[in-house]
């Protein structure tokens, strides 16, 4: 399993599609090494900091900052693409 945040993308949410598009060189590649992947995603790109009683963007994060849906769909689309080339 392969966290494509955190310390793989230098916490750069970013990041974590030249991440995941490693991944699947190495899938689409035969490499059985990786069984999963795991992407920080939300609706809205970005994270927000939270501050009582000051207006919040719906759907997007409080925590670490996340891909946006728009982002990760491509992403899920190449990984199962990439496993379906893996011999």
């Amino acid at each position: 399993m392969v966290d494509c945040s955190h310390g793989n993308s230098h916490k750069s949410h970013l990041r974590q599609l030249e991440v995941a598009m490693s991944l699947c060189g190495q899938i689409a590649s035969g490499s059985r090494q990786i069984l999963g992947t795991m992407i920080e995603s939300h609706l809205v790109e970005g994270r927000q900091d939270y501050a009582p009683g000051q207006p919040v963007v719906y759907g997007q994060s409080i925590t670490d900052a996340c891909l946006s849906l728009a982002q990760t769909e491509p992403v899920l689309e190449q990984l199962a693409e990439a496993r379906r080339k893996r011999a």
